[in-house]
């Protein structure tokens, strides 16, 4: 099973994928971690890029950046794990290229689609949750962390707003795959929620 989290920067996700990784070593699941961008030696190099505040990189670029992690990664991690029959619980995947660069950028999605489904190897994950959180909560937050802003945390609210409001049209549009959750609820709570959904599909 593939299980993905979404939602904009500084939701929560790598909280909840960490917390759901120290739930499974408890258990006798089999499981992967994955995250996007990342997760390869190729995958990381090219993190560095799309997260450099200094780097100027147009959407299309970005585009193609971050799908050629995604290729690697489903190469590499994501796809042998689910043959070995491992649950692989990846931090972010194409759901995202879609609400940053389709909803937030303002490129085609019809186009996007295409070049995600490429790279991805028509892989789409059999269950995501996205930590839903207001963008003007997010941006408080993200200005009042002491490292360096990467290159998408230091855009502009008014861009995180547009993400937020891709990711609910893309849970509406897939209700059978999306559990949102209100992302500023206790960690612990959110995390028991997830362990009951995920739980309950592994043994569906």
């Amino acid at each position: 099973m593939f299980v993905t989290f979404e939602g904009i920067e500084g939701a929560g996700k790598s909280t909840q994928v960490k917390l759901l990784h120290d739930y499974l070593i408890t258990t006798s699941i089999p499981f992967a971690i994955a995250r996007e961008p990342g997760g390869t030696p190729l995958g990381e190099r090219l993190r560095e890029i799309l997260a450099d505040p200094h780097a100027i990189i147009s959407a299309e670029a970005e585009t193609l950046i971050f799908n050629a992690s995604r290729a690697q990664l489903v190469a590499d991690v994501i796809q042998p794990a689910l043959r070995e029959g491992k649950l692989v619980v990846c931090d972010r995947f194409w759901d995202a290229t879609l609400a940053y660069q389709g909803y937030a950028r303002g490129l085609p999605l019809e186009e996007i689609s295409r070049i995600t489904a490429f790279a991805a190897r028509n892989l789409t994950p059999d269950l995501t949750f996205l930590l839903d959180i207001p963008a003007s909560a997010i941006h408080e937050r993200l200005h009042g962390r002491r490292r360096g802003h990467d290159r998408m945390e230091r855009e502009q609210l008014e861009f995180h707003e547009r993400v937020a409001e891709g990711y609910r049209h893309l849970a509406a549009a897939a209700p059978q795959r999306f559990v949102v959750l209100e992302g500023a609820r206790p960690p612990e709570k959110i995390a028991n929620v997830v362990r009951e959904k995920v739980l309950e599909r592994l043994h569906s």
